[in-house]
């Protein structure tokens, strides 16, 4: 199909670019919706302490890990429009299936009511047991949820470089990446409300279910840049800027590009740096996403319902969104005023946004005099993990042929699902072994389950500007992997 030629560019790029960031606006806030009602609705019905919390979002990064080392080559091998109808439609239905669960405990356990449950005895015999079944159900869910939610990423890194030249890619990534902040800052004025008002478990469906109308939009709007009827010729050329003469003279190579063979990716440098990347940070992220509410009702006794509650989280996430999205400009900057290649300009720019997370040293100091000072500092934490994370994603793009894309990004997201296996995990046990030592346990002049979350804040802090010497030492200068 030949586009319509018209003198003024089509923006269509733009609306699969809004289309990206509606996606992982509903995947954040599913994720969310676990976050933010089990320390103050779950919880009581399960007798959840922090370590069943803890195992939970631990082994859900675990299955998200595993999901997304074949979610990757999934996208790469279903192509972007049904791999990304798949993915979203298993994440749904995995965020849907959560509200069966306590009926489900009710039933293994025998019991006939929900209040029947919350009612057995704190640490009896009873108790456990309903803990132990309730944890197995929710991570059978979240299972469910985590083999979907591995494939957004990959599918929009891969849509990301199908609709834009590379210089403009980390801009695009940081607008749809911003999804992960914006769904965090609905969640919480959302989320809570629904389950005030109608039960945790319609909190599961309602989210849910914006997974299935996004599918509507999708299969309608969606179809690469040289088939779809929505892009003109000025903007084909726009889009496939970067293909170099030769390509152009062979149209047919190009569409015929060499994928890298799963196992040979690991034989490059480039690929070790994104791993690191991932690695080192995606944690971090995903502690102060799950956690977050429980630090605010734990540390300050504002419930994740509760007006000052909603509020500081509400302040957290929307510093997040605002600032993020510029990060992704930052580069741009580099390359078009400073004359930097791609690679260089992302690196010089993620060192900026390495910096932010230090903030995080000052949050439970300044914690003392109002919880103001922690919303305000983890959320420009955040917005330099968001920017950061854009950048990160776009040096893909920058290395490997787009027909590899998404094997790498799935790689990489798999590392990341590691790390926040390893923070979550061992935050929740770390928490509940600190709340029981008290006084005996000290920690730059906190005690207890505070001086625990000083020591994690700690190692949120330098996160970041380990990993991004590592990548440095890796990767120093721009190198893209030509398949012979």
């Amino acid at each position: 199909m030949t586009p319509v030629q018209t003198t003024k560019m089509s923006n269509f790029r733009w609306v699969i670019c809004a289309l990206l960031f509606l996606a992982t606006t509903i995947n954040y806030m599913d994720r969310q919706v676990l976050s933010l009602t089990w320390k103050d609705f779950i919880a009581p019905e399960f007798h959840w302490s922090d370590a069943d919390y803890g195992t939970i979002t631990g082994w859900f990064s675990i299955f998200y890990a595993i999901a997304n080392l074949f979610a990757g080559k999934f996208i790469d091998w279903m192509g972007t429009k049904k791999g990304y109808l798949i993915a979203i439609f298993v994440w749904s239905t995995g965020a849907v299936l959560h509200a069966a669960c306590g009926w489900a405990a009710m039933q293994i356990e025998g019991y006939d009511s929900i209040e029947a449950l919350r009612l057995v005895q704190a640490g009896s015999d009873a108790a456990v047991a309903i803990a132990t079944v309730s944890v197995w159900l929710f991570l059978s869910c979240r299972m469910i949820l985590a083999l979907g939610e591995a494939g957004n990423f990959p599918a929009a890194i891969k849509v990301t470089a199908e609709y834009f030249p590379k210089k403009d890619r980390a801009f695009s990534t940081s607008i749809f990446n911003s999804g992960a902040s914006v769904g965090a800052l609905a969640a919480p004025a959302t989320i809570p409300l629904l389950a005030r008002a109608w039960g945790w478990e319609m909190a599961f469906v309602i989210i849910g279910v914006l997974g299935y109308v996004w599918m509507g939009l999708w299969m309608w709007l969606y179809e690469k840049p040289h088939k779809s009827k929505f892009v003109n010729q000025a903007e084909l050329n726009y889009i496939e800027q970067d293909i170099d003469i030769a390509e152009v003279q062979n149209k047919q190579e190009a569409k015929e590009e060499k994928v890298i063979p799963f196992f040979d990716c690991f034989k490059y440098k480039q690929t070790w740096s994104f791993i690191v990347g991932k690695f080192m940070t995606d944690g971090v992220w995903w502690f102060f996403l799950f956690w977050a509410p429980a630090y605010f009702s734990d540390q300050y006794g504002y419930t994740s319902d509760s007006t000052m509650g909603i509020l500081l989280i509400l302040t957290l996430y929307a510093i997040v969104t605002v600032l993020s999205i510029g990060g992704g400009y930052l580069p741009t900057y580099f390359v078009e005023k400073k004359g930097m290649n791609p690679y260089l300009g992302r690196m010089r720019a993620m060192l900026i946004f390495a910096c932010f997370p230090v903030l995080g040293l000052f949050a439970q100091p300044l914690g003392a005099y109002s919880a103001w000072w922690p919303a305000i500092l983890i959320g420009l934490l955040g917005a330099g993990h968001q920017a950061w994370s854009a950048n990160l994603f776009s040096t893909i793009g920058d290395m490997f042929p787009k027909s590899t894309i998404g094997t790498i990004t799935g790689i990489g997201s798999m590392a990341g699902g590691v790390g926040s296996f390893l923070i979550n995990k061992g935050s929740g046990n770390f928490f509940t072994w600190a709340e029981g030592q008290g006084e005996a346990f000290t920690f730059f002049g906190f005690d207890g389950k505070p001086a625990a979350y000083m020591v994690v804040f700690c190692i949120c802090a330098v996160a970041y500007l380990i990993g991004w010497c590592i990548m440095k030492t890796l990767v120093p200068k721009y190198k893209p992997i030509v398949v012979e």
